[in-house]
């Protein structure tokens, strides 16, 4: 396992992280198998383990928890808050009212005093960024968080966060956390240039592009993975999109056996090769599932391979644009590019 520092923290992390999101409901991983994975993993020399309150409703929190208990020490623990709590209006977004209560309860879950890193899982436009990390600051002083970051911001909102910082002297956000995988790269052009520039961490999730990446999706095979079973758009081969995403995943495969690679080990080795990112998000449902994409642990992919990549799939470029979560709310509602 390759380790490196976390933005400007000081904190070393594994280049492989664990995600929990499918621990629960979610991934129909139950107790024992989540407890096996985490084990698994920590045994690997995987450091961090990332997962959010709206993972199962709670859920993966509580299961995290019961892994972990006992070594919460060797772990650097991360989660989330933002994403909708029920229904009632006020259980989401990062306002102090709602922050304050989502942290309390991710903390009582987990079973834990402090998480390592407390991450605003999405922008919230209805909330001021003065608010949010005057709230998040005030939760770093009180010892229930150590640092705090973001997660699929648009590079125009880190900036502005950024600057709201320093302009009220409060603490800022030192990780982004976005997507990025060899057939999401958008990220490159304006993403990764911000938090290079500003010494953040970044945290990739769905490296694996939601198993189009795991050697699981192929031309004339049947498509079989957990992910399409319940969102069956993202793989059907009517939409010009997920053409352009079959084409290159068979191009890959070509590169990947010229290299004498799986598919995984190459999707993981592309992401971790940018020099702006920290970390991969992995997020197996099973032994097996982690099994696989550890063997990426020490892979480095030499400057011809990257070169091939590269040729396939173009710097900057998003092959699924519009299933990017970090799109300005101004290209997806009309009425707020309408004067």
């Amino acid at each position: 396992m390759q380790y490196r520092t976390l933005g400007r923290t000081g904190v070393r992390v594994s280049t492989l992280a664990l995600g929990a999101m499918n621990f629960g409901r979610i991934g129909r991983t139950s107790q024992d198998e989540a407890t096996a994975i985490v084990d698994a993993a920590l045994e690997a020399g995987v450091n961090l383990i990332d997962t959010a309150d709206m993972y199962g409703d709670g859920e993966s929190e509580e299961m995290v928890g019961k892994a972990i208990a006992g070594r919460r020490d060797d772990i650097v623990l991360a989660t989330k808050a933002g994403m909708p709590m029920g229904d009632e209006q006020n259980h989401r977004g990062s306002s102090r009212r709602w922050l304050v209560t989502a942290l309390d309860d991710s903390l009582r879950r987990l079973g834990v005093d402090h998480v390592d890193l407390y991450q605003i899982h999405r922008w919230d436009p209805a909330t001021g960024d003065e608010e949010t990390l005057s709230a998040l600051t005030d939760l770093q002083r009180a010892g229930k968080i150590r640092h705090f970051g973001s997660s699929t911001f648009p590079a125009y909102r880190i900036v502005q966060a950024q600057w709201a910082a320093r302009e009220h002297r409060l603490s800022r956000y030192v990780t982004e956390q976005p997507s990025y995988s060899v057939l999401q790269r958008g990220i490159e052009s304006h993403v990764l240039p911000v938090t290079e520039e500003y010494g953040m961490g970044v945290l990739a999730w769905s490296p694996l592009a939601s198993g189009w990446l795991s050697g699981a999706v192929r031309r004339g095979k049947d498509v079989t993975t957990h992910r399409s079973a319940f969102m069956p758009e993202r793989f059907d081969p009517s939409l010009p999109a997920n053409r352009a995403r079959l084409d290159a995943v068979e191009r890959l495969a070509e590169i990947a056996d010229a290299a004498g690679l799986t598919m995984i080990r190459l999707a993981l080795g592309f992401v971790t090769a940018h020099p702006a990112v920290t970390s991969a998000l992995i997020g197996p449902r099973t032994l097996d599932h982690l099994h696989s994409q550890l063997a990426a642990a020490d892979t480095v992919l030499p400057a011809d391979v990257l070169d091939a990549i590269d040729s396939v799939v173009a710097p900057g470029t998003d092959l699924a644009a519009h299933e990017k979560f970090d799109t300005p709310p101004a290209l997806l509602d009309a009425s707020l590019r309408r004067r």
